[in-house]
């Protein structure tokens, strides 16, 4: 079963909080279009709320709460919202927020970030994949993977900065020929404008993202998140405190990776290597 066609567990919940979303909306003779601005944000995200399409963020919550005068109905909703409604299947709700965001940062320690893989070292990672996938789920997920990719060639490109282990730009992930592939692939996505490609040498003692990968984004209602994947999950983070913490760790990250115009001559080192 294709990702897209798979049943979200417990929608009704996220269906629940947009249905009173949109109930205290209309008590308050308030439009969707009223509503958003006044709480600053676009009128596409209150009017996915109120679908159920999207998830209600904390912050937002509490914005919505003192707008309505609903005495904290709402923020008490979302935090007792079932983990699995807060942490989509698939990374949907991420998804939708990278389509979204104008600035994104990446930290990657084990495999590309999905905005820099070709196709052929998607299909490597998806193949890697144990329970294996079938190869009709494989192709839909590369499909979608490389979808995503567009908005590093929009007119107007969100701004964004990845830093890599390098132990990711020198793996052979689905042999020499694609390694060769990502390693040209690469090299173009660090000319293309917004972006700032940073590698991490393996010759560091140290760095201060040893926990594991993040991403980092803001949006255009100006909410910073956080968002991190294990072996069986993943957790959209809207904590102020939290997303500084990473914040802080990327700002360390930037400063210990070789810099952009240092990444390129590596990649262009690893060319004439291979």
């Amino acid at each position: 079963m294709h990702p897209r066609n798979r049943q979200r567990r417990n929608a009704s919940a996220m269906k629940l909080v947009g249905k009173l979303v949109g109930l205290f909306r209309a008590t308050a003779d308030l439009t969707q279009a009223q509503l958003a601005d006044r709480a600053a944000v676009q009128v596409e995200t209150i009017a996915s709320i109120e679908q159920g399409r999207r998830a209600l963020l904390p912050d937002l919550a509490r914005r919505l709460d003192a707008l309505l005068d609903t005495k904290g109905a709402l923020e008490t909703a979302v935090d007792n919202m079932p983990e699995v409604d807060l942490i989509p299947a698939w990374a949907e709700q991420y998804m939708d927020l990278e389509r979204e965001a104008f600035v994104l940062s990446f930290f990657a320690n084990q495999v590309l970030p999905g905005l820099l893989q070709t196709e052929n070292y998607a299909r490597a990672v998806f193949t890697s994949r144990v329970p294996a996938f079938s190869e009709e789920e494989i192709s839909g997920l590369v499909a979608t993977r490389l979808q995503r990719q567009e908005l590093l060639h929009r007119k107007t490109p969100p701004t964004i900065s990845f830093v890599l282990s390098e132990a990711i730009v020198t793996a052979q992930l689905g042999g020499p020929e694609v390694h060769l592939e990502t390693l040209r692939h690469l090299r173009g996505c660090a000319e293309l404008p917004g972006i700032a490609l940073q590698v991490i040498p393996l010759s560091r003692r140290s760095h201060a993202a040893l926990d594991g990968p993040f991403i980092l984004l803001e949006t255009p209602d100006y909410q910073h998140l956080a968002y991190t994947e294990t072996q069986r999950g993943s957790q959209l983070i809207a904590d102020p405190d939290e997303v500084s913490i990473l914040s802080q760790r990327y700002a360390m990250l930037r400063t210990q990776a070789l810099d952009t115009e240092d990444t390129r001559s590596l990649l262009d080192q690893l060319l004439g290597d291979t």
